[in-house]
């Protein structure tokens, strides 16, 4: 089991981000979180098994369609026992 914190910048905010990672992190098998951050950028609490969280961080690095990201930061973070993935408002 693998955990990271994401952190995605550019054009993330108004364009379904946190819908389309759900529906992606739920396809893909990944459990936690996804929020709007005050600065305009998208954080996500992401685990899942290494290969799972790797696809994961490759469909984050672009996106859905009307997103334009400029960049990703990752950090590992501690195991957490989530049981789905959520967004939060």
């Amino acid at each position: 089991m693998k955990c990271v914190r994401i952190f995605v910048y550019g054009k993330v905010q108004g364009v379904y981000f946190r819908k389309s990672a759900k529906d992606k992190a739920l396809e893909i098998g990944i459990r936690g979180n996804v929020r709007n951050c005050a600065d305009g950028s998208v954080m996500i609490e992401a685990c899942g098994s290494e290969n799972d969280v790797e696809r994961f961080l490759n469909w984050c690095k672009n996106g859905p369609e009307r997103a334009r990201v400029e960049r990703t930061e990752v950090h590992l973070i501690s195991v957490k026992n989530f049981s789905s993935f959520a967004i939060i408002y």
